[in-house]
């Protein structure tokens, strides 16, 4: 396909991600629209979508540098062809600059915006004779961070840490499987991958997770199709990990879809015991359903239910309770960038009142002497360790489970908690919490 179409695609889904969409679904759906492009052009496409977004705080300051026109007054057409190709000229090593200015001029006419093409050529070539020059003034433009989210983590974390973790989410990463490991050996799959030319490492924390990269489609790649491996980073592999699961448990997802750590209970499971995964809504529902028949899993039972509401039925029914519960998102920056665009610390204090809410709820589910693991895709203090503190200080009936059998040595694991950080452990951003209830209500 001719480039300029190709970068014709990337505006129009950075313009839906503008409205309001998710990155991640908007550029499944245009991979799925536009299937017969070549692999090339669907890598091209994804980087350039990935990227765009990723550096968006930095390129929106070099636009702002050379503009005489301020961001917020640009028609989002205009703003989103300029962020294109800025990266390309920035970040894309193979793209010349002048490839990348002319495809950006051709773009604005071809959008019917002839008038503004002297506008953005000008821009362009002014940034690519002085790009060697440009100097970023702090953290949140170097690498394309909100202020807020980089003075949270300072409360937190040393400056050397917080670096790390910042220069971690804009390198690209490969994906992360888990094999269920009761249906197909980790080597069976391998060789599987293998054979499609996939390029596999075993993840240090999880030896049946496994990141791979080179594959075209991943809906495509055979052991996903036929339900033999689950998409799952080792972070969240965990959570099923350190939860204590074993044969014939009664375990109960709360907030289960995609389904991942519901399917890897029951794998943990081998057919002796039962998981019962719900969520909020129909659409969560179906899709957890869908990859839970994928799976071919016979000890799910999926059921549309509000974590929020109390289900006497289950009441003390549970060995163990999953409540990786609806978060910020900041430990998954890296695979989707749009998050940190689209929320505030106001947010993530509000997402810790709504975690209260289901802990205080969900934790009814849990037998006598089971456990309730309580997870997040987050870096916050307040969705994460407060939440801790405010549930072991409310519940006395619970205490915390000693995580020091974990993969990775973190001085909070006698806690009974546990935060990951991209960058300084090989997976996303993660926090994980296990609580055992006591045998007697005293």
């Amino acid at each position: 396909m001719q480039s300029e179409n190709i970068r014709a695609i990337t505006l129009e889904i950075l313009l839906s991600i503008d409205r309001g969409e998710h990155s991640h679904q908007v550029l499944d759906q245009a991979l799925t629209k536009y299937a017969y492009l070549s692999k090339v052009d669907r890598a091209f496409l994804s980087r350039l979508v990935h990227g765009t977004l990723d550096y968006q705080i930095q390129l929106d300051y070099i636009i702002e540098h050379y503009s005489s026109v301020r961001k917020n007054k640009m028609k989002p057409i205009i703003l989103n062809i300029l962020r294109m190709a800025i990266y390309q000229i920035f970040y894309m090593d193979r793209i010349p600059d002048r490839a990348a200015c002319d495809e950006a001029v051709k773009l604005t006419m071809k959008r019917g915006l002839r008038g503004l093409k002297g506008f953005v050529n000008g821009i362009l070539r002014n940034i690519i004779r002085e790009k060697e020059t440009i100097v970023f003034p702090d953290l949140s433009t170097k690498y394309s961070m909100p202020d807020w989210i980089i003075e949270l983590w300072k409360s937190q974390y040393d400056a050397d840490t917080i670096e790390t973790m910042l220069q971690s989410y804009l390198v690209p990463r490969e994906v992360s499987i888990r094999v269920n490991t009761s249906n197909i050996s980790v080597e069976e799959v391998i060789k599987k991958l293998q054979k499609e030319n996939i390029k596999v490492k075993i993840s240090p924390l999880n030896q049946t997770v496994l990141e791979i990269s080179g594959f075209d489609r991943l809906s495509e790649i055979e052991c996903i199709a036929h339900g033999e491996c689950s998409v799952q980073d080792a972070s969240s592999s965990l959570v099923v990990s350190l939860s204590g699961i074993k044969e014939n448990n009664i375990v109960i997802d709360v907030c289960a879809a995609p389904g991942g750590k519901t399917i890897h209970a029951a794998d943990q499971l081998h057919g002796l015991g039962e998981v019962i995964a719900c969520d909020l809504s129909e659409k969560k529902v179906d899709i957890l359903s869908d990859n839970v028949a994928r799976s071919g899993f016979q000890n799910i039972q999926v059921v549309q239910k509000d974590a929020l509401e109390f289900y006497a039925p289950w009441k003390e029914k549970a060995d163990v309770v999953l409540a990786d519960l609806p978060c910020s998102g900041l430990g998954i920056i890296g695979k989707k960038a749009d998050i940190k665009m689209n929320t505030s610390l106001e947010n993530c204090k509000n997402l810790a009142e709504i975690q209260k809410k289901i802990l205080d709820n969900v934790c009814q589910y849990v037998k006598p002497g089971g456990r309730l693991v309580f997870s997040t895709c987050t870096i916050d203090v307040y969705e994460n360790e407060d939440n801790v503190a405010w549930f072991l200080e409310k519940h006395k009936e619970f205490s915390p489970v000693d995580l020091s059998n974990a993969p990775v040595k973190i001085d909070t694991q006698t806690k009974g908690y546990m935060q990951l950080l991209p960058g300084i452990h090989p997976c996303d951003g993660f926090f994980i919490s296990v609580f055992e209830k006591s045998l007697s209500k005293g």
